[in-house]
């Protein structure tokens, strides 16, 4: 009775945090569909289709923040496993001290190991909304079962999406079937988009594994966990996708389309590095005649929002460019008297080639000669 009443208790938990996000893509799925009704026309299999894909487009649209976070976070962590083995090599016996050290480190790189999981742990219930709204769509047999506010409001929509066929597929269909007289068009199409949904997850995780990995990421249990998903998820999508509605696989295969993509784009344009595709880039780099260091230098100073000079760089109008590190203020100070203003070199913590020739200038104060104890006179008694 207690165990029961607990799984009740987590059950209204989610429901409590699903159901905002279930009437947020029950408006944006309502309107995308009423939208291209006027485009295409209601009723159709095609017009739901496509309002389904609009769907999943502006979602993980609104995620990609999330999704640029957690690429970066997964990244710096791949960067500074070098540094992690030579820890562990170091402090291996002493576990306590190694977890001090690792921690001390992290915080020297600005290295966070949770900001790779939260924003995957925010994405999560959105997933679980989208996939609960279209599956009650599709098997619901009351309103009241209705997941999503807008759908709840408008029944005759969840009858239009149940009466919807594409090429005799019916979208709120599935391949498992209690009649397999009936074995048709709904099977079909579950199987091709099935296997598509397998097909693009591997892709997504093979570029990963065999472009954006560095060799020293290749070894250990991280490096075991990605070769199971790499073979592991694609068998479950298979199994799973059986059970599933056509509604939601549209949903799932357009979702891992665009997860393929933005990889590809990630990998593409900004991989990590020490791995081929940090090789490729550089090349693509040289040939459009840019500087690869000084380009990733520049993108870990926005990530990091670091600013370009210190305070006290300004450009003052009318001065000289910076002298060499090597000419003392003393030795431009002969040049700049008559504006009086006299060119410091860069200290230590201060930016040394600052953008836009912008020069740190200094106001030379006139001070007093000091003169030594020996050569001071003192005033003669009277």
């Amino acid at each position: 009775m207690t165990s029961m009443m607990t799984l009740m208790g987590i059950g209204d938990f989610f429901n409590t945090i699903l159901s905002p996000i279930e009437t947020g893509i029950s408006f944006i799925l309502m309107y995308a569909y009423k939208g291209l009704s006027f485009l295409i026309a209601p009723n159709l299999g095609v017009t739901w289709i496509l309002a389904i894909m609009t769907l999943t487009v502006i979602v993980r649209t609104l995620l990609i923040p999330l999704f640029i976070r957690q690429i970066n976070s997964a990244r710096s962590m791949q960067v500074i496993q070098p540094k992690i083995k030579e820890l562990q090599e170091k402090y291996g016996a002493d576990r306590e001290r190694l977890a001090i050290e690792q921690q001390k480190m992290m915080k020297t790189e600005g290295v966070n190991p949770m900001a790779s999981c939260l924003p995957m742990l925010l994405q999560m219930p959105v997933f679980f909304a989208l996939f609960w709204v279209l599956r009650a769509m599709s098997t619901a047999e009351s309103p009241e079962l209705y997941r999503g506010y807008f759908f709840k409001q408008n029944p005759d929509l969840v009858t239009s999406f149940k009466g919807a066929d594409f090429f005799g597929a019916q979208l709120s269909g599935q391949f498992w079937t209690s009649d397999w007289s009936s074995f048709g068009a709904t099977q079909v199409l579950a199987i091709v988009l099935v296997i598509s949904m397998s097909a693009l997850f591997f892709i997504t995780q093979k570029q990963i594994t065999g472009k954006n990995m560095a060799p020293e990421a290749m070894q250990g249990p991280m490096a075991q966990q990605q070769k199971m998903m790499l073979y592991l998820f694609p068998v479950m999508y298979l199994f799973m996708g059986m059970f599933i509605p056509i509604g939601v696989l549209i949903y799932w295969v357009t979702n891992n389309l665009w997860t393929m993509g933005q990889q590809w784009l990630m990998i593409r344009n900004n991989p990590t590095p020490n791995t081929p595709a940090y090789i490729m880039w550089e090349e693509r780099m040289i040939k459009k005649g840019l500087d690869p260091e000084a380009v990733m230098a520049d993108r870990r100073a926005k990530r990091s929002k670091a600013p370009s000079a210190t305070p006290n760089s300004r450009n003052v109008a009318g001065t000289k460019p910076a002298p060499p590190r090597n000419q003392t203020p003393k030795d431009n100070a002969s040049k700049d008297d008559a504006s009086g203003l006299v060119q410091l070199p860069p200290e230590k913590g201060d930016v040394e080639s600052p953008p836009n020739g912008i020069v740190r200038q200094q106001i030379q104060r006139q001070q007093p000669a000091r003169q030594s104890r020996s050569n001071r006179t003192t005033p003669k008694k009277k």
